[in-house]
């Protein structure tokens, strides 16, 4: 009988599909949504390989990295305002950083396409990927570093008033 029940409980625990893994999978609907090949045709191969396929640009390939003028980056995809130049800091990475973002306009999911988890970051508009989020930024602010791809932006220098 202990036999029994044993090969049960193992059955049991072996079987079950956790549904963890497949959050990452949820798809949301997005405000600027287009099929991929509208996506092909409006964005760069490179912005399309960031921005719609998650890819990754090469450290110290953007002129974004040393951009430090007054103005707001936004997405390359759709416009939205996602970092304002005052949280932009250089972080020796090769890559846009920021230690917050502007508020409402971008998602963050968990990716494990690196065997952990990280969280990723998101336009909140249209759903292109950014870059990822990492707790290793500035003390004296937010202590967040957004690690952003040069390519999924785009700056608006501010006008002079």
């Amino acid at each position: 009988m202990k036999k029994i029940a044993l090969l049960t409980l193992a059955l049991i625990l072996f079987n079950c599909n956790s549904n963890a893994q497949d959050s990452k999978k949820e798809t949301k609907t997005y405000k600027v949504s287009k099929t991929d090949t509208e996506w092909k045709q409006s964005l760069s191969d490179k912005e399309y390989y960031v921005l719609r396929q998650a890819g990754t640009e090469r450290p110290f390939s953007s002129k974004l990295n040393k951009e430090y003028s007054s103005g707001t980056y936004i997405c390359a995809a759709c416009e939205t305002p996602l970092f304002k130049s005052e949280d932009k800091f250089d972080s020796g990475t090769g890559w846009p950083s920021f230690d917050k973002e502007v508020k409402g306009n971008v998602d963050f999911s968990v990716d494990y396409n690196l065997g952990h988890a990280r969280t990723e970051e998101h336009c909140g508009t249209c759903g292109g990927h950014l870059g990822h989020v990492f707790n290793d930024g500035p003390r004296k602010t937010t202590g967040k570093r957004h690690c952003i791809n040069g390519v999924a932006l785009k700056f608006i220098p501010k006008k002079d008033e």
